[in-house]
């Protein structure tokens, strides 16, 4: 159970960040303003990271790579937060959970991996899942929270596709503090070009902000560490808890409930989500 603990404190820990993350901009902060302030937050704990364990170096190849996978990360992340200032937290985190699914069908599409048809069953499955999901929801949904929300999947198969053709081998340190290097210049530009950064005026707002940049640096280092215990594959599996995770706790903090169709298609979603990676 140890060898699990690092994976189940990621997924856990990005589920809590999510509704962190929905109280802070329900507080009146913009997504840029507060991913500025997490991406800060999250360079300075890469720095501190890179005191600990042996010394890491990379070539020219694996900077340059790095940092687009960061400029695609900043629109995986901006695409989410807004999601989910969109729409309530479970709809959004389980849309953008669509993936797993948009990495095995892209990659097969491009010859890197096969595709059996147990694999596409899983996949149409998982999709039925979210248009349940999705059909069910409450007057007042919004299709662009779930736009979003395909968007961030998108840029994230888009990001697994890249670092699983190029960065492979290379140090997890090091991928993580170029890529994060990158995204995080993009965020400080984008608020200084909108000459405001709307910091939470609360001691709440600020909690939530500080509790969220610690849980989402905090999820890197825990990813990091499970994928060296049990591998990505097992990694990528228990990473489903962000979700299950969200949506518990939205509905205690939040009074996010699911009705009992949406939480039919949330478990026939997360179901087929599983299946497809097994």
């Amino acid at each position: 159970m140890h060898r699990l603990a690092p994976g189940i404190a990621a997924g856990t820990s990005l589920g809590i960040s999510d509704v962190l993350a929905k109280i802070v901009l329900l507080g009146g902060v913009d997504v840029v303003s507060m991913l500025s302030f997490r991406s800060l937050v999250g360079l300075a704990f890469v720095a501190t990271w890179f005191r600990f364990g042996r010394h890491a170096a990379a070539n020219t190849q694996v900077r340059v790579i790095s940092m687009v996978v960061g400029i695609i990360f900043a629109g995986l992340i901006f695409c989410l937060f807004k999601s989910i200032a969109t729409i309530d937290v479970p709809t959004a985190v389980l849309s953008y959970f669509t993936y797993p699914l948009l990495t095995g069908l892209t990659a097969a599409l491009a010859g890197l991996e096969p595709l059996r048809w147990k694999g596409m069953v899983c996949a149409v499955v998982a999709f039925c899942g979210l248009a349940l999901l999705i059909d069910v929801h409450p007057a007042g949904f919004a299709v662009a929270g779930v736009v979003y929300a395909i968007g961030a999947a998108g840029c994230r198969t888009a990001v697994l596709l890249v670092t699983r053709a190029y960065l492979v081998g290379a140090d997890a340190r090091l991928t993580t503090w170029y890529s994060m290097l990158s995204s995080t210049i993009i965020f400080v530009l984008a608020s200084s070009a909108q000459q405001a950064w709307t910091m939470p005026q609360s001691g709440l707002g600020w909690s939530c902000l500080i509790a969220l940049s610690l849980a989402t640096t905090a999820a890197i280092l825990f990813v990091f560490l499970s994928t060296v215990r049990i591998g990505a594959f097992r990694t990528a599996v228990i990473m489903h808890l962000e979700p299950l995770t969200a949506t518990i706790l939205s509905g205690f903090v939040l009074g996010e409930i699911f009705t009992p169709m949406q939480a039919l298609g949330m478990v026939v979603m997360l179901g087929g989500l599983i299946a497809f990676q097994v």
